[in-house]
């Protein structure tokens, strides 16, 4: 029996050790966001996942937003092509940026190894998570929300930001766009 923790315990430290090394800085592609927002791009559609917000509309669900600037408002379209919902461009009242950490998928299925230190390892896998918040006011039903997009990259979700703050003639606030209150 005594043998048996002895394994154990060489085995945890091993698995620490592995660890231990994967915790140092990989490189990473180049992921620069341009902070100008004079060098940002106008974007036709964006690809998206919508994550919920809207009354009504609770399923998430893949698909693209659009932009339809002769009704002044922005569109979100199922993968099969059919509109779900609108927001005209007057009500969007703030678009900001949102990013979070996750455990990924492999650090998850790493820390479910019923082996000793397996978890320690699968707690240090994390990837990014970029969401596009679109805060409004729904004069309908005099409400107000925020939807939440799920966003590829970084540069992507920054050109979201702009293209939405732009078509709406928002005012620009650091990562984020506003709509000023009129007193």
């Amino acid at each position: 029996m005594n043998r048996f923790w002895t394994l154990s315990f060489v085995l945890a430290a091993l698995l620490s050790a592995g660890a231990n090394a994967q915790v140092r800085p990989r490189e990473e592609p180049d992921q620069t966001v341009v902070s100008d927002p004079t060098q940002r791009e106008m974007l036709e559609t964006i690809e998206v996942k919508y994550q919920g917000g809207l009354f009504g509309y609770s399923k998430k669900e893949h698909g693209t937003i659009k932009f339809d600037d002769i009704n002044e408002r922005l569109s979100f379209y199922g993968k099969d092509g059919k509109e779900r919902f609108s927001i005209p461009y007057s009500s969007i009242v703030v678009v900001y940026p949102s990013q979070t950490k996750v455990q990924s998928g492999t650090g998850r299925a790493v820390g479910a190894i019923p082996f000793p230190g397996a978890g320690i390892g699968g707690l240090f896998m994390k990837k990014k998570k970029n969401y596009l918040v679109v805060n409004y006011d729904d004069q309908d039903v005099d409400a107000k929300g925020a939807i939440n997009f799920l966003v590829d990259t970084p540069e992507i979700l920054f050109n979201s930001i702009y293209t939405i703050g732009e078509k709406a003639e928002m005012k620009p606030r650091g990562d984020s766009y506003i709509r000023k209150k009129d007193y």
